[in-house]
């Protein structure tokens, strides 16, 4: 019988991609190791998050275009959640 809340007891990570593509590289000369990706996969990352960065700043100058018509109401709720964009 299949679970559909899946095993409680696995931990979620914040970083799936991340962890599916993780390998053990061994350095020399004490053979120690370290978790690693590869560049091609760093590359992909970084190409999806400036994508991502640059919807949200379409959205964010969208956003401020509209506010300049939103009631007063709409427009203290839109300066709200452009500031939780703020890093």
């Amino acid at each position: 019988m299949s679970n559909h809340l899946g095993d409680a007891n696995k931990m979620v990570s914040d970083t799936p991609r991340t962890d599916e593509n993780t390998f053990r590289a061994y350095t020399s000369p004490d053979n120690s190791s370290r978790s690693c990706v590869s560049a091609s996969f760093a590359r992909q990352l970084e190409r999806e998050l400036n994508a991502a960065n640059e919807r949200i700043k379409r959205l964010i100058e969208a956003g401020d275009r509209m506010d300049l018509y939103a009631a007063p109401h709409d427009s203290d709720r839109w300066n709200e959640a452009k500031e939780a964009l703020k890093p």
